[in-house]
């Protein structure tokens, strides 16, 4: 009887020795995973789920070799009431192609149905947000377009030249991932007019956008962006716009609302005529976007990676 206490005795201390070395073992191999993180430098993906928000660029880039074909659609104002079928009887639209050049230079070719625009722009990452090692804080991209306008002008009586229907703009995109649910960016801007209406107009105008992504399940966001004339002029008011992202496969859906009709930085920056909050001048719309693999590259993959 003695014999069989002692040994479940030692039973029970060997026991303990066990569950306390694993646990110490637990512990040291979480201690050992956490050092080899902090010494090395991991770059922050998936900022936002595409290289638009909504009507405005995000600091992404689409990756090499890959084709990004893009359907940007809004209809008329909701406020015309049943008469045009609260907008959907007018439509406006801009469709795309956007191609990396590499994993973070891409440029881009458009053409919208609104004031008959061509546009073309490049974007570039400067800076990534990083973690670990090195960590920065935030990620910085430039993004440069062109305009031309082709519709033709009523008559005047001066004389126009082509280069007055060209407009330029440059931005850098400021960003930030905070978590993986939210992401925020800062957008200061400048769009050059060639010509302008009047002498006393400036030819470079200045904006500010903010915008931000809260993630509300794995493939589905709601977005919000809005741009701050810094010098409004009258009749325009400043774009805002409010929507929602679904990710399905190798493409991204956008529904949104927003009171501007053009799609082009110069037209929905410093040319939105529709009053979102004061009159609810407010087109509903959707984004199409469709990602094709023209150049296989070790490790590439369509579309955003979602986390």
């Amino acid at each position: 009887m003695r014999i069989a206490s002692c040994l479940l005795v030692i039973s029970f201390a060997v026991t303990k020795m066990v569950q306390a070395q694993e646990v110490d073992l637990f512990a040291e191999l979480e201690k050992e995973s956490k050092k080899a993180d902090s010494l090395r430098t991991e770059k922050v993906e998936a900022t936002f789920k595409s290289t638009r928000l909504i009507n405005g660029h995000t600091n992404e880039t689409t990756r090499k070799g890959i084709l990004d074909f893009r359907i940007q659609h809004r209809f008329g104002f909701i406020s015309n009431g049943a008469y045009d079928l609260f907008g959907l009887d007018q439509a406006s639209m801009r469709m795309s192609f956007d191609y990396g050049i590499t994993d973070g230079i891409m440029v881009g070719v458009g053409r919208s149905t609104f004031e008959k625009q061509y546009d073309a722009f490049t974007k570039v990452r400067l800076l990534r947000q990083s973690k670990g090692l090195k960590a920065f804080p935030i990620s910085v991209t430039y993004m440069g377009s062109v305009m031309y306008r082709t519709i033709k002008p009523p008559p005047t009586t001066y004389k126009r030249y082509w280069s007055d229907d060209m407009f330029f703009a440059h931005q850098l995109i400021i960003a930030r991932k905070f978590s993986d649910a939210l992401s925020l960016q800062v957008v200061p801007t400048v769009v050059h007019y060639n010509n302008v209406p009047l002498k006393t107009d400036k030819n470079d105008k200045l904006s500010l956008g903010i915008g931000g992504r809260q993630k509300i399940s794995k493939r589905v966001s709601i977005n919000a962006e809005y741009y701050y004339q810094l010098e409004q002029q009258a009749g325009y008011y400043n774009s805002f716009a409010i929507g929602f992202d679904i990710e399905t496969g190798g493409h991204v859906f956008q529904l949104h609302f927003t009171n501007s009709t053009g799609m082009t930085e110069r037209s929905f920056i410093h040319e939105t005529t529709g009053d979102f909050f004061g009159k609810g001048n407010i087109h509903f719309g959707f984004n199409f976007q469709r990602a094709f693999t023209l150049k296989k590259t070790k490790g590439s993959r369509s579309g955003y990676k979602v986390q």
